[in-house]
Formats: structure tokens, sequence, C-alpha cells
């Protein structure tokens, strides 16, 4: 989405009025400190002490709270509380957040506000407490809330109905009142999301996750098993048929899909290199989708705002989340997408050019014509650095678990080892120092190491730089004694290609994540420098400053954005790939095989072709194939 419409959006969005009808719960969580623990005098058993209590909104509540982080002019709570102090917690709450509170009824008798109390001693989760799980819905209460909707409906431009519970509002007979009101009103957007009814609110829009479409189509799935690509779009299909009214099927990372009488639309997931947390991720998206369609705009659009939202949540940690507006301006103005999922971890459907080992993932346009060629430096150049990985983890492992380090159980130290391989997955190819720094998230959030005794981003780089320089001098010195050739260091015909290039005339571009002295150093010592006349980028120590995509800008400020097409991107990180994507131009994977310099590392092709890899090469080793490909002749 373009940053100017993006704006137009998140504007036009504080302007709207709607009302969420369903089950609002009441998030609990109560932390239990043992340490002044005794015993009752009255049961003879230890006490529970709770030093401290946090509530938050959940249900229908965490959607209408989205809703308010989006800056929704009007937002109007329809529900059923107890009389009970839960209850009037809730409404305090819900006040505050700055939404409107005067149809949330109470039901005296046979109703208890749902409350899911989480009980934590340390870092773990005791068995929770809930409420609510024996209502009962009278007559009288469900007739009252459906005549104040339909009484607030009228000004509404958008009205979501939340399912969350059995023991809910959604008895039978309310369902029967709320389908009558969605009839009542056809020029009204109603969407539902519904855990166990979805079938019932015809006339209403639908959102839902994956595992529920397939399901709702009879296809069988065990917890947590992979919903195929060809499952969703089947599903969507037969699900659309049956409802005839607009459908949106989240599917975590892969994205969206969105089906109205056009067609089905597939909305891109986002690339996220930070830990993730996607508790509350399908109430983002369906805020974002709901006030976006509130506004007036399509259905993609709206699939598009809901992935922003949710975008943004998935990064707040052991919390439910919401989104500001300048949140989602920052993540979807430039975002960062995956692409062709399924291809990218399933191997079995590559199709490859003219029986060779060049995998094609898009087609490239028929009248091509390369003038610029930019080349990441470590592992798609040379391999002075492999195996950084090796030096990188341990040295994390040892920030996070601070004193801990030798004393940690084998669980725990699985645990972080777990997470700092997962960070190091997802931030290969950006620069050092933001690998730092996403660390230093990773290190509060295990809370091992006091804030004082915290090194800052530089800190932990000059750590992890002076282990890492130790191997790579190592190897330069045998190098210098002939002990290893330049064959040795570098991916296989990684050079010849180079120079073939440079010959032909193509302008010849260095990047790489690594201090800039430090690529400029090993270039020069592997024999390449020359060929790219002075065009080589590194790191300057500045974070937010990322190499590559100043290589990129420059370019194009030099060339103009017209010309963007002429340039082609060789590297095996997903940045470079990525901003490449981006801006128009083309792009090849190189995911080779460091160890061995040669040949297919099927992690890398799966991060390569997410980032938005045109081809994926294993190495340079069959260059006609792809200068023929690439048309330079």
């Amino acid at each position: 989405m373009k940053p100017e419409f993006l704006k137009e959006v998140l504007g036009k969005i504080t302007t709207v009025n709607i009302a969420i009808v369903g089950d609002y719960c009441l998030d609990a969580y109560w932390f239990v400190d043992k340490s002044k623990s005794e015993i009752s005098i009255e049961t003879g058993k230890p006490t529970e002490p709770v030093r401290r209590q946090k509530y938050s909104l959940g249900g229908a509540g965490n959607v209408a709270n989205n809703l308010a982080a989006l800056e929704i002019k009007e937002i109007k709570a329809f529900g059923v509380i107890g009389n009970d102090p839960f209850g009037a917690e809730m409404i305090s709450i819900m006040n505050q957040t700055g939404i409107n509170t005067r149809n949330m009824l109470i039901q005296d008798k046979e109703w208890a506000t749902h409350v899911y109390i989480k009980p934590y001693v340390g870092e773990n989760e005791q068995n929770r407490i809930d409420f609510g799980n024996f209502n009962n819905l009278s007559y009288e209460t469900a007739d009252r809330l459906i005549k104040n909707l339909q009484k607030e409906t009228i000004e509404a431009d958008l009205i979501i109905i939340n399912q969350q519970v059995l023991s809910g509002i959604h008895t039978e007979y309310f369902r029967q009142k709320l389908v009558e009101t969605i009839n009542q009103f056809p020029e009204k957007i109603f969407i539902a999301d519904s855990r166990n009814y979805t079938d019932y609110y015809r006339g209403a829009y639908r959102k839902m996750n994956d595992s529920e479409a397939v399901r709702l189509c009879e296809i069988q799935k065990e917890p947590g098993e992979i919903v195929s690509y060809q499952e969703v779009i089947y599903a969507a299909e037969r699900l659309y048929e049956r409802y005839r009214q607009p459908l949106f099927i989240t599917r975590g990372s892969r994205g969206s899909v969105v089906t109205d009488d056009k067609g089905i639309s597939e909305i891109a997931g986002l690339m996220i290199i930070s830990r993730t947390d996607t508790v509350g991720a399908g109430d983002s998206y369906l805020a974002g989708a709901a006030a976006a369609l509130a506004a007036g705009y399509s259905l993609e659009t709206a699939g598009e705002m809901g992935t922003f939202a949710a975008g943004v949540t998935v990064q707040k940690l052991f919390q439910t989340g919401t989104a500001s507006p300048e949140e989602v301006f920052r993540i979807g103005s430039d975002a960062d997408y995956v692409f062709h999922p399924e291809l990218a971890e399933d191997i079995r459907h590559a199709e490859y050019h003219e029986k060779s080992e060049i995998e094609i993932i898009t087609k490239w346009l028929p009248d091509l014509r390369i003038k610029y060629a930019i080349f990441d430096n470590d592992g798609t150049v040379s391999t002075l650095r492999e195996g950084w990985e090796q030096i990188m983890a341990p040295m994390m492992i040892k920030a996070v678990l601070g004193e801990k380090y030798q004393e940690a159980d084998e669980s725990l130290y699985n645990k972080v080892k777990s997470a700092v391989y997962e960070l190091i997955d997802k931030t290969t190819g950006i620069q050092t120092l933001k690998q730092m720094r996403i660390l230093l998230g990773l290190i509060r959030d295990f809370g091992f190491v006091p804030e004082e005794k915290m090194l800052d981003e530089f800190g932990y780089k000059e750590i992890y730089n002076n282990d890492l320089m130790e191997m790579v001098r190592k190897r330069e010195e045998k190098l210098r004694n002939r002990e290893l050739m330049v064959e040795d260091l570098t991916i296989k015909n990684a050079i010849p290609f180079l120079k073939t290039l440079h010959d032909k005339g193509i302008r010849l571009y260095l990047t790489s994540g690594t201090d800039e002295a430090d690529v400029k150093h090993e270039a020069a010592v592997l024999g390449y420098d020359s060929l790219f006349e002075g065009r080589i980028s590194g790191a300057t120590g500045n974070i937010n400053a990322e190499a590559k995509k100043l290589v990129l800008d420059s370019i194009l400020d030099s060339i103009g954005e017209i010309e963007a097409a002429s340039i082609v991107t060789f590297g095996d990180g997903p940045v470079e790939i990525r901003e490449t994507h981006k801006r128009g131009g083309t792009t090849a994977g190189v995911a080779t095989n460091e160890l061995r310099r040669y040949g297919l590392n099927h992690a890398k092709r799966t991060r390569l072709i997410k980032a938005g890899a045109d081809i994926i090469v294993p190495d340079f080793s069959q260059p006609e194939k792809l200068l023929a490909l690439l048309k330079i002749r």
C-alpha cells in the first residue's frame, strides 16, 4: 500500500461509527508471591498471596480495545455483565478506553461476568479460574439488547458480531433475533467472527481463520496441522457459494484471502523478524479490516489494514496488544511481505530453467535489459565469514542468561538456545548492530540480567565482532601462506562470474551488513575489489542506516526510478532481495551451502523465496545459462 493512500485510510477511519455486539470478557492476571505465604488458621493450608493484579479486556472487549487504539470516532459496546466487581472493573476499563458502554446490560440472576483468572507463580501460569461458564441469558435481557442494537444500528457504519463462548449471549433465541436484525438493515455491513455459529448469521460478512474455514467444509485437521493453500482456496469457494457474502480467511504468517462476487484475492502476510506472540492477532485483524470497511474501502484494502494491525500487535510480547495509527503507518508504509510461502516451504513444487539448477519463481519481463548488478558479499561471493552463526549463538546465549549461564538447567538452556537460533534465523542479512538491538529485547524478555548490568547494542556487537574477526584473520593468514586458495573462500565460480559481468559493461555494486571497512578489506584480500570500482558499501555504525537500502537508494537516485527494472541483485539474505523487489528490480537468491561453497541450502532457499526472489541459484556454476536468462550477451 502506498504511504499516501495508507495515510488517507488511517485518517478516514477516525470518522466512523462501529457497534460491537458480543461476548465481553475480562482477562485477570494475579501474580502470586509465596514469600509472604502463611498457614491459614481455618484450613491449615498455605495461602497464595497476590503481590499485584492486572486486568485487560478480552473477547469482544479486545476487538473494541483495538478499534479504540485505531482512534475510531465512536465505538458502541453491546453485551451483558453480571452484578459483580468484575463487571464493574470491565466497565471502568472500557470507559477509560473511550468505549461507549451505555448498552452494556446487567443481568442480576444466572449471569456472572465472563472472567479468566490466570494466577502466575514466577514465570509459570497455574490452573486458570473461570467465571461465567454457567450463564443463562434471559429472554428479557436478549430482547433489551436486540432493541438497543436496532435503535443504534441506524447511526452505525458497521456492526461487528463477536461470539467467543458457548455460555455467552448467543443463545438460540438471541441468534434468531440477531439474524432478523441483519435482515432488517440490508444496507448495513454486519461482520461475524464466531467460534461456534458461523453458519448461522445469514446476511453477514464473515471473518475466520483457515482451520475454521476448512472445518466448515468438513476437512478435518489436527490441532496445529498446516492448512494448505489449495484447501484454503477450496474452502473460500465453497463458503462463498454457501453464504453469498464477503469472507475473510486469515492464515497467520501466510497472509489471508478475501472473497466476494469478484472472486478470491490474496493478501500477503508480513515478514516479521522480531519475536512474536500471536495471542489476539485475530482480533487486531478484524478491527483493522472492519475499520476500513466502515470507511467505505474495498475488501482488499480492508484485508491489508487487518494485516498491518495484526503485524503490529504480534510483536508485543506477553500482552494482548493493540495498534495505533502511527504504528500501522510505520509497518504498512514500507511493508516487508512474505511471498510464495507454499513454494518456499515445499521444494516439490519447484520449476527449473532449461534443464539447469536455476529455479524459476516468477517470470521476468521479456524486454529485460540489465545495466546494474548488486551483490551481497558474505555468503553470496565470500565465505570468509562462513560459520558466523556458530560464533553469534553462544555469545547471545551467554548474554541472555548472564550469571545463570553455568547453573541453568537443561530445560532453561534449551529454551534460551531455541529463542536465540530463531532470532538469528529471522535476522540473517541485516546489519549486526540491528541484530544486537533485537538481542537486547530478548535479554529483557527473559529477565535474568538486571538493566544496570546490560550492555548496549554496541557493546554486544564488540564482543561478537572480536570473536568473529579472530576466525576471519586466521583464514586470511592461511590464504597468505597459500594453505588456502581464493577458490576455497568464495562461492563456486563467483569471481569469474563477476569478471564476466564487468567485462560486459555491467556496473557492479557490493554491499553488506558487515562494517564497511571490513567489507572493503576482505574484498581486497580475495582480489575482487577492483571489479566494483569503489562502489562498495557496508554498515557505518548508524543503526538507522541500512547499507543495502542505501545502495539501492543511491542507484535509483543516480539512474532514476524509471530504470529500476535495469537492476539485478544477487544475495543470500532477505534484506537485499526484499528491498530490490520493492523497487521493481530483478532478484536472484543465492542459496548456497557455504560449508561446501556449492549446492543448495534449503533453509536459505525458503528465506529467499519468501523475501521475493525471482530465481534461486545454488551457486554460479552455470554462468552461460544464467547470463542467457538475464539476457546479458
